[in-house]
């Protein structure tokens, strides 16, 4: 049974930083890459982020040069470094991944950027 768990969100002020991170278990994890999305009231999942099974890093442009994805393939996780935030980045950030033709989704945790 496929799980992701996101955790890590918070309240933070605008030009802070936070680190999200998502454990992953019941699928051979390194053999699969994973996305981060994010999601505002009223709008759809977009992504922001992806990495290879292998560890190759893809940001949307919208958040390059403030965000990073990392995974560590021993601990089963993915994690997202998100620096100088804007109000424009509060939303639930889900973490996801795609198995054997099934999307998988963790139930989100919520990024408030405010002063």
């Amino acid at each position: 049974q496929v799980q992701l768990v996101e955790s890590g969100g918070g309240l933070v002020q605008p030009g802070g930083s936070l680190r999200l991170s998502c454990a992953a278990s019941g699928f051979p994890f390194n053999f699969y890459a994973m996305y981060w999305y994010r999601q505002t009231p009223g709008n759809q999942r977009r992504m922001v982020a992806r990495i290879s099974p292998g560890g190759i890093g893809t940001i949307v442009d919208s958040v390059k040069g403030r965000f990073a994805i990392s995974r560590d393939n021993a601990k089963n996780t993915i994690s997202l470094e998100m620096s100088r935030l804007d109000v424009e980045d509060t939303a639930v950030y889900y973490c996801n991944t795609l198995v054997q033709g099934n999307n998988y989704w963790g139930q989100g945790t919520r990024v408030t950027v405010s002063s």
